[in-house]
């Protein structure tokens, strides 16, 4: 077994196997379990400082897992865009293409928590052979986003198999890699890893980064190898009730990860899977947040603050716009109103 595989036979998979201090109350925990797996393995739990923690909240169950009346089984209605079992058909041109079933820690906030661990997510050869069929019979498709659960969970030599048939194809111009390893597992980035990976460019990594805590020098490194091996890395935040829906957190999380050579991607608003509504803020607060970036932190700092649907992803920018006719009229990050002279309308 290599290091980091050790580490995932040491992981925590029950709330009474956590240290005293950081149980919760087991009450109730159990009929949670049933549903929605645990396993936090040990370099995560080591991140957490003390219960209820930003990073304890990610990681532990709790009853408000179950007590959500709002949100949906699928909440990203993935089930009707599946042709076969293995691949979400979205997008015209893209798709996303679900290779594993398991994750280094299963997230609490977890869009697909309806079966990511669980016996609902199959994922064999011949379920992966169907899906590299798919997008083969489907030429319209340029890029395709390798996620799951975390495909980096799968030996290298598995993943190379997945990589190579998909790059064969002629039609698939960028491979993309959904993974949250490089913070929660990044004993997992290997040196034969990333060699392995630069292979298969143009490859790009959308990891995932929700507190400044997760940004170590464990997670740095892996990150940097990453980086090294000339594969780009773009970070998918979730906003989080109780981790990071403040600005200070946010702005120091994205300082961050450019320290890191993570480019902020997506800002999430939290989606609408069942078990996660105990996370979800209000609209209002993102929209405060992204305004409280602007104006502290470079462009290159400021993500992509968006919902996912079963429609799509749509942008929720802040309006600084107060008027546009011959003059567009403004309000700056300062809260100043600024004035710029609009281009031809009728041109």
């Amino acid at each position: 077994m290599t290091p980091w595989q050790h580490l995932l036979t040491d992981a925590m998979t029950t709330p009474a196997d956590l240290p005293p201090s950081l149980r919760p109350d087991l009450t109730g925990l159990q009929d949670i379990m049933g549903h929605y797996p645990m396993r936090v393995n040990p370099y995560y739990l080591n991140l957490i400082r003390e219960k209820n923690d930003p990073i304890w909240r990610q990681a532990v169950p709790q009853l408000a897992e179950h007590a959500d009346t709002v949100c949906h089984l699928d909440g990203l209605g993935e089930e009707r865009l599946s042709p076969v079992p293995t691949i979400v058909h979205k997008y015209r041109d893209r798709a996303l293409f679900l290779v594993a079933n398991q994750c280094a820690m299963y997230c609490r906030f977890c869009t697909r928590k309806r079966k990511v661990g669980t016996p609902e997510m199959m994922v064999n050869d011949q379920a992966i052979q169907a899906g590299i069929d798919y997008i083969k019979g489907h030429p319209e498709i340029r890029d395709v986003l390798i996620s799951g659960g975390d495909p980096l969970l799968l030996t290298d030599e598995r993943l190379e198999w997945i990589l190579a048939a998909i790059r064969a194809i002629p039609s698939v111009e960028i491979i993309r890699l959904g993974t949250r390893v490089p913070c929660t597992l990044p004993a997992r980035i290997t040196a034969d890893l990333c060699t392995m990976l630069s292979r298969y460019h143009p490859l790009y990594i959308n990891t995932h980064f929700n507190h400044p805590w997760e940004i170590t020098a464990e997670s740095s490194r892996a990150c940097g190898m990453l980086a090294n091996a000339g594969i780009p890395l773009g970070c998918q935040t979730v906003l989080l009730r109780g981790v990071n829906d403040n600005i200070e957190t946010m702005l120091e999380l994205m300082r961050g990860l450019l320290r890191i050579r993570v480019k902020p991607y997506y800002l999430f608003q939290g989606d609408l899977s069942l078990g996660t509504n105990h996370f979800r803020t209000s609209i209002e607060k993102g929209q405060e947040i992204m305004r409280g970036l602007l104006g502290r932190i470079s462009g290159m700092g400021i993500p992509t603050y968006a919902v996912d649907g079963p429609d799509g992803k749509i942008p929720l920018t802040p309006n600084y716009i107060e008027s546009l006719t011959e003059t567009l009229t403004f309000t700056n990050y300062e809260g100043k109103t600024c004035f710029y002279e609009n281009g031809d309308t009728k041109g």
